[in-house]
């Protein structure tokens, strides 16, 4: 029997690629940008537009390939045909793959440009981000269904795409390859590598709260389809307990990065947003549910990190006016 399949219109395509999420990408990418304008006074525009494209086409890939990889694994068959958007539209899962390989292979070909353009040791910071993007959801025990996706997440897309969109811009790299005869040698600026890690701290922490609020959503869904995720180890009450602390930690880090001077002082003024924060917690947790309020938990990582970056790109901006009179 033939199986017949509906076209990839592109409102589908759109709900297949989870294009509200894909803030959890643009933003650190903004963010890095804007801070090695302001805080290292260097800004490659070439660089910078082929590390875009190419942080845009693994994030495309990702949701989309998790996605392929949910239908195919999927146990409870409920699922597959009915919330897994393949089995659900009836897509065909052979062109969907093909669709996400080719973003795959677009986010290659601007990490080797970049390399040529920067330095070798992109080969393997690159590397190892790409890995985690296929083997999240792809292979025998995939990461996502272990205890490790809330901070796989929220170090790639926080940390990760934060150190590349400075590394792209600024000289001397933080982290240097090089080939000498034989041998290959590395140096790394670890007081870089740890003020970058510092700065990115409270949107690696948003990030992986929003994951975890998805995973405490999904517990009973996940468990069925034999997704063993961190919200399964702690149990609901407890995951529900460490939930709040999350939040309140990206706030704090953001204090520390002020007081730290990793970030400039205008950066504080963030806080003044901790109220909303605070109420889309307490909203979570007095019924968490992935489609009344899950919501919050992207909403507080997207006007938290988002007033961050404004800021960021104000300072560049009013730098670059000075500047220029």
């Amino acid at each position: 029997m033939t199986t017949t399949y509906k076209p990839l219109t592109w409102p589908l395509f759109l709900e297949l690629i989870r294009l509200p999420a894909k803030a959890a990408s643009l933003l650190p990418f903004l963010f890095g940008v804007s801070y090695a304008a302001v805080m290292f006074g260097q800004l490659d525009w070439v660089n910078t537009l082929v590390y875009f494209v190419g942080q845009m086409s693994i994030a495309l890939f990702v949701t989309g390939f998790n996605n392929v990889q949910d239908f195919y694994k999927a146990q409870d068959a409920h699922y597959r045909a009915t919330q897994n958007i393949l089995g659900r539209e009836h897509l065909d899962p052979h062109r969907i793959l093909a669709l996400m390989l080719g973003f795959l292979a677009i986010a290659c070909v601007s990490g080797v440009i970049l390399v040529w353009r920067t330095n070798l040791a992109l080969l393997l910071i690159g590397g190892a981000g790409i890995f985690v993007a296929v083997f999240y959801t792809f292979g025998p025990v995939p990461l996502s269904r272990i205890p490790s996706g809330e901070v796989l997440a929220g170090l790639c897309e926080g940390f990760g795409t934060i150190f590349i969109a400075v590394f792209v811009n600024v000289v001397p790299r933080p982290v240097d390859l090089s080939l000498a005869g034989r041998a290959f040698a590395l140096s790394v600026d670890v007081s870089t590598v740890l003020r970058l890690f510092v700065v990115a701290l409270p949107i690696v922490l948003l990030d992986a709260a929003t994951m975890f609020a998805d995973n405490i959503c999904d517990l009973e869904q996940d468990i069925r389809n034999q997704r063993f995720t961190l919200p399964y180890y702690l149990g609901r009450d407890r995951a529900l307990r460490v939930y709040p602390w999350l939040p309140a930690l990206a706030y704090l880090s953001i204090g520390v990065g002020v007081l730290l001077r990793l970030l400039p002082w205008p950066v504080i003024l963030v806080w003044g947003l901790w109220p909303l924060a605070h109420h889309n917690t307490h909203r979570f947790l007095q019924h968490p549910s992935k489609q009344a309020t899950f919501i919050t938990a992207i909403h507080t990582m997207l006007v938290t990190f988002g007033a961050e970056v404004a800021v960021l790109i104000g300072l560049a901006g009013l730098a670059h006016w000075v500047k220029f009179w």
